[in-house]
């Protein structure tokens, strides 16, 4: 929307809502009102807005005097009667809203009659549930009364038409319809690693308790008792998880807002209001005094489990007790380089995929193309005076040097917003509540040379597409297979928005939401004939299209010096929206990963050291019986080679298992993608070799007399 009357003119994301909106979701405005129940009482007659909290700072400098002032919002005067709280963002979470204005004002504010129709799906409803009913009974209840919607409007209600209740974390609008089920799988990942890590400090703290064994035997014979000596070592490795939460919180709160730098810039309003507060920073304590008592009290109980006579007389009659100490530290290893298996295979599959997103071809060419956005709407043009503007704009653009080919439109393939609407298709008989809502978009001369999408039939549209001339409509293949299979489209008719339009052309399918999606139905419409106010310019130029961006916004000034020009950017940095979960799915799950690497190693080493240290005394009477140092050697590499393969074992299967949930966020790449299963079994492999050299080249230097002397 374009807000006026208040400076300089300024491009706002507005929300059309009932009057109980505010009510519903329980938010007060922290100044004046929210809207009244006889203001949605009288069509087109409420001129009322609620200013969020952002714009009523950066546009008013949080005046209180705002309330009772007048806007415009396209050209229409509105009477401001609220400011949301700071942190309302209202239902649909991850999406900014400036302000908010009666569901009434629709017609008013964007010239459309959707209000009035009944086969226009673009309303989001949310409600409460009444105390004692469930989600499945108001779901039931709900679905009864849309069958009676449907049969009273069969015309209108094509398709499922089946109604879906969804708490709001969850709503399939919004951010939310991405992060509800990526937020929760990063989570498990985490867990993974906090594991991982848990595992990995209590192994460190069994090899300490064998430096220790000397000092807990002298206390325990001095009368200390055990459960004193376990107090006091759960406090140590509570003090340790203590001191790791600590750090952690400390991290996230320098990186919270970190996640906002992984989406590319867009013009859909993306708010990632990420902070550490209170319930984060509670969360981190009571997991870290968790995780030090639960993996803390089996090395404790273990250090202090000690016979004082045996240890005191430096364990003679010990020295084939190493193997079977060791059985929980090797049995914590074992887990250790299954679960890292595990995450390895994650980041794997995810930078694997984000790879083959960077290199699939979505059906265009996003290289070298520049988009720049005006508001036709909003300066005060009515459809007359906008398509005279677009055609001598589009005119002017082409006699730029350096250009291509120029053309506009009112959609960016692969961006989160969609356009879509309700095809009628001549001559095709539907079967009963089928759907025929399709893909659209409204475009000028030009536009499949400047994407560069072929033609498979026909032409595209010209200059002389106007509303005098022959209604005309471009469909793509993947529409022809599905409502005309083996005909000639050319000729054929569909209606969209009330009218007739003839097929002149058919394009090849290309992506238009998602990069997995399968080929769906879409129409292209002409521009002149189906005008639509808020254009994109879409302009191919020769080399970098940014710096071309200073003529085209000059051009568009040399036909309306106080037209705003906004949201100029490259093809190529909107289409990167459609791979931002899988960028930070590759971020996250890789660090994790990379991370999970490095802790198998430590356990590795770890227990491979804490075993080899136990077993000193029968190292050295093996090498003073004629074994050579390198069967020692040997002896050591092999043990800690052993656990590995169990654990890579174990870790494939656990793999194989899980990474399955992963399927519908992977794209270009399987679950059980063999290349990266290979290569990680393989790199951890190398890592656990690395890990168990270092003790296994200690032990085979091993002096006999020393280690028979070994206490």
């Amino acid at each position: 929307m374009g807000l006026t009357g208040a400076g300089k003119p300024q491009r706002v994301w507005g929300t059309l809502v009932s009057a109980n909106f505010f009510g519903v979701l329980g938010a007060r405005p922290v100044l004046g009102r929210g809207f009244l129940p006889v203001e949605e009482q009288k069509p087109e007659g409420s001129p009322v807005a609620v200013l969020s909290y952002g714009l009523w700072q950066t546009r008013f400098g949080g005046n209180t005097s705002v309330i009772g002032k007048t806007i415009h919002i396209n050209q229409h005067p509105l009477t401001i009667v609220g400011v949301t709280a700071w942190n309302f963002q209202g239902a649909m979470p991850g999406l900014r809203s400036d302000l908010y204005i009666p569901l009434v004002m629709d017609p008013v504010i964007s010239g459309w009659h959707r209000l009035y129709n009944r086969d226009t799906p673009w309303l989001n409803v949310f409600g409460r549930l009444k105390s004692g009913v469930t989600r499945r009974q108001a779901q039931e209840e709900m679905n009864l009364l849309m069958q009676q919607i449907v049969e009273q409007y069969p015309d209108s209600h094509r398709g499922p038409n089946e109604i879906t209740l969804d708490p709001l974390w969850r709503s399939p609008f919004g951010a939310n319809s991405y992060l509800h089920t990526f937020l929760p799988m990063l989570l498990a990942i985490a867990g993974v690693v906090l594991l991982l890590a848990c595992a990995n400090v209590a192994n460190l703290l069994l090899v300490r308790s064998v430096a220790r064994r000397r000092e807990i035997a002298i206390r325990l014979s001095m009368g200390a008792s055990r459960w004193r000596l376990v107090r006091q070592l759960l406090v140590e490795s509570v003090l340790l998880a203590l001191t790791g939460g600590g750090i952690a919180m400390l991290l996230t709160l320098w990186t919270a807002a970190s996640l906002a730098s992984f989406i590319p810039p867009t013009s859909i309003p993306i708010a990632t209001h990420v902070s550490g507060g209170r319930t984060v920073l509670l969360a981190t304590l009571v997991i870290s005094v968790l995780t030090g008592i639960v993996f803390g009290i089996l090395p404790a109980l273990r250090a202090s489990s000690l016979a004082p006579a045996a240890v005191l007389k430096e364990e003679v009659g010990s020295v084939s007790g190493g193997l079977h100490k060791s059985r929980l530290s090797s049995a914590l290893v074992v887990a250790q380089i299954s679960l890292s298996l595990f995450l390895l295979v994650c980041a794997g599959l995810f930078i694997r995929s984000f790879q083959e997103a960077q290199r699939f071809d979505p059906g265009f060419d996003r290289n070298h193309v520049l988009l720049a956005s005006y508001d036709l709407k909003a300066a005060g043009y009515s459809e007359a005076q906008g398509i005279e503007f677009d055609q001598q704009l589009l005119a002017k653009l082409e006699a730029l040097p350096r250009i291509e080919s120029v053309t506009l439109t009112d959609w960016v393939p692969l961006r989160f917003d969609t356009r879509t609407t309700t095809v009628d298709f001549g001559g095709y008989v539907s079967q009963s509540h089928e759907s025929t809502e399709t893909a659209q978009a409204d475009i000028g001369p030009s536009y499949f040379r400047t994407m560069r999408i072929p033609l498979v039939a026909g032409r595209e549209f010209t200059f002389q597409d106007t509303e005098q001339s022959q209604h005309v409509a471009i469909v793509n293949q993947a529409l022809v297979d599905r409502y005309w299979p083996g005909q000639d489209a050319l000729g054929k008719r569909l209606q969209a928005h009330g009218r007739w339009f003839t097929v002149v052309g058919v394009a090849r399918n290309s992506k238009y939401h998602f990069l997995n999606e399968s080929p769906q139905p879409a129409v292209y419409l002409p521009l002149f004939q189906d005008y639509y106010h808020d254009t994109i310019i879409q302009a191919r130029v020769a080399g970098d299209p940014a710096a071309f961006a200073p003529a085209v916004e000059k051009t568009v000034h040399q036909l309306n010096p106080d037209l705003p020009v906004f949201e100029v950017t490259t093809l190529e940095s909107q289409t990167q929206i459609a791979s931002t979960f899988g960028r930070i799915a590759g971020a996250f799950v890789g660090a994790f990963g990379l991370l999970a690497l490095v802790l198998a190693a430590v356990g590795i080493y770890g227990v491979v050291a804490y075993s080899t240290r136990q077993r000193t005394h029968e190292i050295g009477i093996r090498m003073a019986l004629g074994a050579e140092r390198r069967n020692v050697f040997r002896m050591v590499l092999r043990q800690g080679l052993r656990l590995t393969l169990i654990g890579l074992a174990l870790g494939l299967v656990l793999s194989l298992v899980l990474t399955r949930f992963l399927r519908s966020e992977l794209f270009g790449v399987t679950a059980t993608d063999a290349l990266t299963y290979g290569g990680v079994a393989i790199l951890l492999s190398f890592v656990a070799l690395l890990a168990c050299y270092i003790p296994a080249r200690r032990a085979a230097n091993v002096e006999p007399m020393a280690a028979l002397r070994y206490e």
